[in-house]
């Protein structure tokens, strides 16, 4: 799991990765203005579960890492590079925005559910009105 914490222009947003089962998941927080080190640690113990765990989408397929010993100077000019890193990956970007998309879909469903319950109670109030001039009421 890894935490990227960077300013897109307007907002100081926190980019999450998770990798389970060869699947990769992202997930976006916009912390607003920039956030202080207690801020970060507060978010890391009390948040990032929660947003984690009402994830909908299973995730990107990744490639698998071999477990492989890497070389220590090799292994520190990785971490540089990643520090040095802006931004966030495209598989990232790719995986925030299946999420979307699925969120996007299941509130089209429920709203097209919904319309259609209420068309049945306009139709069942119409029939009930038509019933009650029926019997002269």
């Amino acid at each position: 799991m890894s935490l990227t914490i960077y300013h897109d222009g307007q907002f100081w947003v926190g980019i999450i990765e998770v990798v389970e089962d060869g699947k990769l998941r992202a997930f976006r927080y916009v912390f607003g203005a920039e956030p202080k080190d207690s801020e970060i640690l507060d978010f890391i113990y009390y948040k990032l579960l929660n947003i984690i765990n009402q994830s909908i989408h299973s995730g990107l397929d990744v490639k698998g890492k071999s477990n492989k010993k890497i070389n220590p100077k090799r292994l520190q000019r990785q971490v540089a590079k990643e520090i040095n890193k802006l931004g966030i990956s495209t598989k990232a970007q790719e995986a925030m925005k299946q999420e979307y998309e699925e969120k996007k879909k299941s509130k089209k469903k429920r709203a097209k559910q919904y319309r259609e319950q209420l068309k049945q109670q306009k139709y069942l109030m119409k029939k009930q009105k038509a019933k009650a001039k029926h019997k002269g009421k």
